[in-house]
């Protein structure tokens, strides 16, 4: 997991978000969805529990997309591992790692296509290793001190830092 030590010194800070309930987190989302391209990669870090998917869930549903897409069942793809969606500016995948052992069985996911022509939302990141592109926009989710209320921290190569600058909560 990506932590604070591990951001590059020379980068843009990281932007730091308090989450005090699921609301926020689900608010964080629908902000970032309107920043989004064609080729993003956003890197969802975090334990179990930690808000990964209830982010991701936000933001697929803030897209625009066909009739009823801001009500569509957005699943984990835990057991799947990659859920699809039919949004604008691209097509969103969903991607969930966590249950990724050997990277050699990526290959068979189609990450290459989903990062040049779409939107790619991916659990579990670091189960890429040096596959996650320079410029994802990573997205580290922690549980503050009192293990109630979480914390985001935003931090993206390529031009995210100016992305983020924009960024509405």
């Amino acid at each position: 997991m990506i932590t604070a030590l591990d951001m590059p010194a020379d980068s843009a800070p990281a932007l730091d978000l308090p989450l005090p309930d699921p609301a926020a987190t689900e608010a964080l989302g629908r902000a970032l969805a309107p920043l989004l391209r064609v080729g993003d990669v956003i890197a969802l870090h975090g334990d179990l529990g930690a808000g990964k998917t209830a982010l991701a869930r936000a933001l697929i549903r803030a897209l625009p997309g066909p009739q009823g897409a801001a009500e569509e069942e957005v699943p984990s793809p835990t057991f799947t591992l990659v859920q699809t969606y039919e949004r604008d500016p691209a097509p969103v995948w969903h991607v969930d790692l966590y249950r990724i052992e050997d990277p050699a069985g990526l290959c068979e996911l189609g990450l290459s296509e989903a990062f040049a022509e779409g939107i790619t939302l991916v659990e579990w990141p670091d189960r890429l290793g040096d596959d996650l592109p320079d410029d994802a926009l990573n997205i580290v989710l922690t549980f503050d001190w009192s293990g109630r209320a979480r914390r985001a921290r935003l931090h993206g190569g390529g031009d995210w830092p100016r992305r983020l600058a924009g960024l509405q909560l």
